[in-house]
C-alpha cells in the first residue's frame, strides 16, 4: 500500500513539473532572475539544488539584498505552485532548480544536494 502512495506523490511531481515546463521561464520571479545573471556570472551567486540562489564568497550589501528579494519572491511563486498542484515547495522548489539550471548564464555555479559546487 505504501509503493502505491508514493508512486501517486512521484505522479502528483511529475504532473507538476510538467506543468511547470509549460511556463515561461522569465515570467513574474523569472524577470528578477535575471538581475543575477552578471553575479552568478561572476561567480559571486550560485544557484541551489532546491531552486533558490545563494551568495558565494564577498559580495556586496546590494547582491547580498537582490539574492534575498529574488528567493522571497521565488518561495512565493513556489508555495502558490505547491498549493495548486497539492505537492510540498521543496519538491516545487527542485523541480523549478532544473529549469534555472537550463536557463542560467555560462560560468554559474550550482550546489548540488550533495554539498558539491559545480560550473556550468
Amino acid at each position: 500500500m505504501a509503493i502505491f502512495a508514493s508512486r501517486r506523490r512521484f505522479a502528483r511531481m511529475v504532473a507538476a513539473g510538467v506543468a511547470l515546463l509549460a511556463l515561461t521561464p522569465f515570467s513574474g520571479a523569472w524577470g528578477q532572475s535575471r538581475l543575477l545573471d552578471a553575479p552568478r556570472m561572476a561567480g559571486t551567486v550560485g544557484e541551489r539544488f532546491d531552486g533558490f540562489a545563494v551568495v558565494r564568497g564577498a559580495a556586496s550589501a546590494e547582491i547580498a539584498q537582490l539574492v534575498s528579494q529574488v528567493n522571497a519572491e521565488r518561495r512565493t511563486v513556489y508555495a502558490q505552485r505547491a498549493a495548486t498542484d497539492k505537492v510540498s515547495i521543496d519538491a516545487v522548489g527542485k523541480i523549478y532548480a532544473l529549469e534555472i539550471m537550463k536557463s542560467a548564464p555560462p560560468k554559474t555555479w550550482f550546489l548540488s544536494e550533495a554539498g558539491q559546487w559545480v560550473q556550468k
